[in-house]
């Protein structure tokens, strides 16, 4: 699976649970968001280190790599009739 599928649902499972666990102990839904939100961004931190590492090299591939587009600006200009 990509990587950012993974690191997507978990982030999600570690907002939701916490959540969940809130509302069934009868916490204000405002107050229980706040906190499951708290609680997921630390979870993720500590727990999903190495997915979200993944994604950063991911995406500082496809910025840096050595991608060359397949029709440069030259081409299609030479390429249109005049």
């Amino acid at each position: 699976m990509p990587p950012v599928l993974v690191y997507t649902v978990l982030r999600l499972l570690a907002f939701l649970v916490p959540l969940g666990v809130l509302l069934v102990l009868r916490i204000e839904p405002w107050i229980a968001a706040v906190l499951a939100a708290l609680i997921g961004m630390a979870l993720s931190f500590i727990l999903l280190r190495s997915p979200r590492e993944q994604i950063a090299k991911d995406i500082y591939a496809r910025r840096h790599g050595d991608h060359r587009p397949d029709h440069t600006d030259e081409d299609a200009e030479d390429s249109t009739p005049a």
